[in-house]
């Protein structure tokens, strides 16, 4: 009784994680209430979306209060945008709903990175003060509050960009407004994907709202089928080598010499991607439980031939509200805009500032100004800009979604300059148009190895951090003990190499496995379930691992 009121009460001891067992219980509740109601969608709808509140309670405490606020004004200028017809007025309320989502999300997110600007720019010491919980504090007369820093509310990122494109849709009329403030809720707050995605459009969610649920056989053996591969990915290929290998050496990348950080950063590729994947398995797979069907998030990114291609196999939902909300608004590439100018300069900006070098600064100066110069004159070169420009600010804005630091805008930038190259590259490539498996492998592997250096920056520390796992590589590589790493590691890497050997399997052969798995008896398929949460239990830590994506 003590356990199930831990699961059911607020606590930051236990929060609802898909690899914890207070998880599967709560879902499990949750499942058979479901099953009472489901034939009713008005019921169905109003249940779920109040489950899903509990379970951001569960995970977040009184930001439930944040979600529920965007949800309310979100629904109601969706109306505003729909019913005028002015289009001065339309695009005042279009820019009210973009300017709050907005805000929030600049303000718990990026308000220490914003106060560090500013101070470097200005010589200032300002101090960031959370003005929320000063408030609360001042409501409630006490100092329950911290207001020393500002907590990130887990999710705000995903649920932000999903009431983004729910009031830009609508402006553009691809999209009519939902009557029901419930469904609207609902949509917005499945708690499924609301904490980590993928992320949801309304027009692929919100029709299915309205359909009564049925879960045929095909779809309850895929649902399940992709649980396991969830909590395989996560708990086996993802937390156990970062428990047992990774933290260790990128907590301090000085102690190990340099072909253990190397191991490392490839570790990490598979740990990141078996982490986030993993998340959207098993979260596809739940609301599949419960007839709703979320977008495909990850399609073997590391099977890409090219980094164009990775980002199209690589957070697919990401990737396609970018491109859909960012890209093409800016130009695409075929023009510029002043938005494309500002956010340029005000990036270039930051960097020179961030550098706190005069010779940097001078560095970025020049190159602006031979590259305005050059495309004043030059047709090509004006036309290679623009192709390119909108391009890049898109990846370097996509990097700083991720986090608030410059490392994440470096990692973005990289990935930037990875697609750029490709598009030149493809067009001198003597192995671009061949399918042999020779030059098929080489491709994949320079893509997956160009990919894995660029996360360092996602990964590292600091900059710091960061500048020793490169001296350490490049000045004390230690072939000499790589044996005996291998030998002292040999569980990880085994397992490592597991999880890339499954990665790289080719599709007929995935497709085989699930056939067998989907055409099992019902008491196989239970004994699938037993078998993986025995493996998943060894492999536990008490000491769990977050998901690294919580914290985007």
């Amino acid at each position: 009784m003590n356990r199930l009121t831990e699961i059911f009460a607020f606590s930051e001891a236990f929060p609802l994680i898909f690899t914890q067992a207070a998880f599967w219980i709560f879902f499990g509740v949750v499942y058979l209430g479901f099953v009472l109601v489901y034939r009713e969608t008005r019921i169905r709808t109003t249940y779920l979306f109040m489950v899903s509140l509990f379970f951001y309670y569960k995970t977040s405490g009184l930001f439930v209060l944040l979600l529920l606020f965007t949800t309310i004004s979100n629904f109601l200028l969706g109306k505003a945008i729909f019913r005028e017809k002015r289009t001065l007025v339309k695009k005042t309320w279009l820019s009210v709903s973009v300017i709050l989502n907005l805000f929030f999300l600049f303000y718990f997110k990026y308000a220490d990175f914003l106060i560090d600007a500013l101070n470097d720019l200005l010589g200032t010491k300002l101090v960031v003060t959370n003005v929320l919980s000063l408030w609360g504090n001042a409501l409630f007369n006490s100092d329950y509050f911290r207001v020393d820093t500002i907590i990130l509310p887990i999710g705000i990122s995903f649920f932000t960009f999903q009431t983004i494109t729910y009031c830009v849709d609508i402006y553009r009329k691809k999209l009519e407004p939902i009557n029901s403030m419930i469904d609207y809720g609902f949509f917005i707050s499945f708690f499924p994907h609301l904490v980590a995605g993928p992320i949801v459009r309304a027009a692929e969610f919100i029709p299915q709202i309205e359909r009564p649920t049925l879960v045929k056989r095909a779809e309850f053996n895929w649902a399940s089928f992709l649980i396991l591969k969830g909590l395989i990915k996560k708990m086996i290929f993802a937390d156990f080598i970062a428990m047992h290998f990774l933290d260790k050496v990128f907590d301090a990348p000085s102690m190990f010499n340099g072909f253990t950080n190397l191991m490392a950063l490839f570790g990490y590729s598979l740990q990141i991607y078996g982490d986030f994947s993993g998340y959207t398995d098993i979260a596809i797979g739940l609301a599949l439980l419960m007839g709703f069907h979320l977008p495909l998030n990850f399609n073997s990114p590391y099977k890409a031939l090219n980094c164009g291609e990775f980002w199209k196999r690589w957070h697919i939902s990401l990737s396609s509200f970018l491109r859909d909300y960012l890209y093409i608004p800016l130009g695409g590439n075929k023009t510029g805009s002043y938005a494309s100018i500002l956010i340029t300069g005000l990036i270039l900006t930051g960097v020179a500032l961030a550098s706190g070098s005069l010779v940097v600064t001078l560095a970025i100066a020049f190159v602006v100004f031979t590259f305005l110069a050059l495309s004043s004159y030059f047709d090509t070169v004006h036309r290679y800009l623009i192709m390119n420009i909108n391009l890049m600010l898109t990846m370097l804005i996509g990097g700083l979604w991720h986090g608030a630091s410059w490392k994440f805008v470096i990692w973005g930038g990289l990935n930037g300059l990875g697609i750029v190259f490709y598009k030149y590259w493809k067009n001198i490539s003597p192995w671009e148009k061949s399918n042999s498996y020779l030059a098929v492998f080489w491709k994949i592997t320079l893509t997956f190895s160009f990919i894995t250096f660029t996360r360092l920056f996602f990964r590292g520390e600091s900059m710091e951090h960061i500048a020793f796992w490169y001296n350490q590589v490049s000045n004390n590589m230690g072939w000499d003990e790589a044996i005996r790493v291998l030998i002292e590691y040999k569980g990880v890497f085994l397992v490592m190499l597991l999880g890339y050997i499954t990665h790289w399997l080719p599709n007929q052969l995935k497709s085989r496995i699930f056939e067998s798995y989907s055409e099992s008896p019902l008491l196989i398929k239970a004994g699938a379930f037993v078998f993986v949460a025995l493996i998943c239990y060894q492999a536990y830590s008490a000491s769990f691992q977050p998901f690294i994506y919580f914290q985007f």
